[in-house]
């Protein structure tokens, strides 16, 4: 036994077990997460049950279970609840969702399994998910079309209404594109002309012909906002023509416009294959919607695209000055007390909290910076700022502060292991040391580089609390990325999947409806910052076998 244990084994052995357990734990999290996340997005039966309260009135609810659990009685009888009958010592009740947001107040009503007198599912109870005020249940009837009733028929009653939705969803997409690309495009136009006039004025070039031309410029752009001003609200009235007659839980027959109807799935006609189908478009939707109702419906795409855009920024940004403070403290730094110093700074800033960053980005780039820019260039602005206030410019230079010591840590290590031979070889045939930096030294460790660009995205990525400072918000009415020139707009603000996660989880007026929301976007994160790190893994690699030759 003393043997066994001077041998080393039993530390083998714990650090092999230590290094399973945390693996087991990192992936039954992550599978928690799927799990949750992903079962969102699966078309849940839809119940009918009818009701008996303790005082006796009876009442319809319509719904999907979406919790259950069991209930001690004693806590229900301390709240006041009377049974008619003794239920035992706890009772089952259901957190269903009703949705009918206008006229129930709430998503989600819990019901005890004592007051249920029968539950029933219905074939031709139908879903309606809304642009507004979340899902619909109830019966479909009739199609108001053109002012004329058209009742539903049951042989072909979920293709007469798709038709005439898929009608009113591509004329809303049709007006909501002209809104924000061509109408978006002219006033965009119109903001520059009025930044141009009164750039002549500050500058005093101001001339009556420049008046003109800039006046007839802004005529010429008004007879085109008008005239498509005029199709835009042709469009919206086409999409609004139509509506559905649906009967509710109450038995009251409800008209809902079909240009605020985005589906309909009668979930209890699917089978297997079309529940898998329709979880595949809910999936889809979800990554490439904008988000509704204050983040709880809809999609998450614009955070998706900010999340990307601004950790590619961030890497663009830190890298080329991550591997020049390597290469300077590594290759052309005396060794002395300031060297020193240098890097217990460099090593120190790893551990600095990211909040704090996030004050200096505020305080530095945004107010110093931003507001000089504007001072400088863009004066005509003025009060309203430009690049003075917080934008994904800002979040980037924060967030590659914040990674710097990663990447130089991670350069210097690789820096570290090229021997010196190769070095001086390169010297001794007539090199000079840029060259031989250029052309040996940092492809070799590229493979490092890319390491310590690996662990800055991983960490860029999933951080939030100094990006709530300095760019990112609950809602960015346009993306940094667009068709008008200069085409990037690296001072808007951006939305960021990390954010979501938190403003869904913790801000949303509909705790229940966001709760599983927290979870997809939770998943939809990971599987990006994954993605980001198994492409420079990808590199990393390529690069290894590329330059592995120079090794030996």
């Amino acid at each position: 036994m003393g043997k066994w244990v001077k041998s080393g084994s039993p530390w083998i052995w714990m650090t092999g077990g230590a290094v399973s357990i945390s693996l087991i734990a990192v992936l039954g999290l992550l599978l928690l997460i799927a799990w949750r996340g992903l079962s969102y997005f699966w078309p849940a039966t839809i119940y009918q049950w009818e009701l008996e309260d303790n005082t006796g009135a009876r009442s319809t609810l319509i719904g999907e279970i979406y919790d259950r659990e069991e209930v001690p009685t004693e806590r229900l009888t301390a709240a006041g609840h009377v049974f008619k009958q003794p239920p035992g010592e706890f009772v089952t009740r259901y957190l269903v969702k009703t949705g009918n947001r206008e006229f129930v107040g709430l998503d989600f009503r819990w019901i005890l399994a004592t007051d249920i007198i029968s539950r029933s599912e219905p074939a031709d109870v139908a879903m309606l998910e809304r642009a507004k005020n979340g899902n619909f249940y109830g019966y479909p009837v009739a199609v108001i079309e053109n002012g004329k009733r058209l009742e539903l028929k049951n042989d072909a009653l979920e293709s007469s209404l798709m038709e005439h939705i898929d009608r009113a969803v591509a004329l809303s997409d049709k007006a909501l594109s002209l809104q924000k690309q061509d109408i978006g495009a002219i006033n965009y136009n119109i903001e520059k002309l009025r930044l141009k006039e009164r750039r002549y004025e500050l500058d005093g070039e101001l001339t009556d012909s420049r008046k003109l031309e800039l006046a007839a410029a802004k005529e010429a752009l008004q007879k085109e906002y008008h005239v498509l001003e005029k199709e835009l609200f042709a469009l919206r009235d086409e999409a609004a023509r139509d509506s559905v007659i649906v009967r509710d839980m109450r038995g009251v027959e409800v008209e809902l416009k079909l240009d605020s109807v985005l589906d309909v799935t009668y979930v209890n006609h699917l089978g297997l294959m079309g529940k898998i189908g329709k979880w595949f478009v809910g999936l889809g939707r979800f990554v490439s919607d904008d988000p509704r109702e204050a983040n709880t419906e809809g999609g998450v795409f614009p955070a998706i695209f900010g999340t990307v855009f601004m950790v590619l920024l961030m890497a663009i940004i830190v890298t080329p000055f991550g591997v020049i403070a390597a290469i300077y403290l590594h290759e052309y730094a005396k060794k002395g007390p300031i060297t020193k110093m240098i890097r217990i700074a460099v090593i120190n800033l790893a551990g600095v909290p990211s909040i704090v960053y996030g004050v200096f980005g505020l305080g530095f780039f945004v107010y110093m910076m931003g507001g000089s820019i504007d001072q400088l260039f863009y004066a005509e602005a003025l009060p309203s700022p430009t690049f003075g206030s917080p934008g994904v410019i800002w979040s980037a230079l924060t967030l590659a502060i914040l990674t710097l010591p990663v990447v130089i840590v991670s350069t210097e290590e690789g820096l570290s292991r090229i021997p010196s031979a190769v070095r001086q070889g390169s010297l001794a045939l007539g090199a000079t040391k840029a060259e031989t930096l250029w052309r040996i030294v940092i492809p070799m460790a590229s493979p490092a580089i890319m390491t310590g660009l690996i662990l800055a995205v991983a960490r860029a990525a999933g951080e939030v609390a100094p990006l709530m400072l300095v760019g990112v918000v609950k809602l960015a009415p346009t993306l940094p990325l667009d068709l008008n020139f200069p085409f990037v707009h690296l001072e808007r603000k951006f939305m960021h999947l990390g954010f979501h996660i938190y403003d869904v989880g913790f801000q949303s007026p509909n705790v229940e409806a966001a709760r599983p929301l927290v979870y997809a976007t939770s998943f939809l994160l990971v599987t990006v910052i994954v993605a980001l790190n198994l492409t420079a893994i990808s590199v990393r690699n390529h690069l290894r076998e590329k330059y592995r030759s120079l090794e030996h």
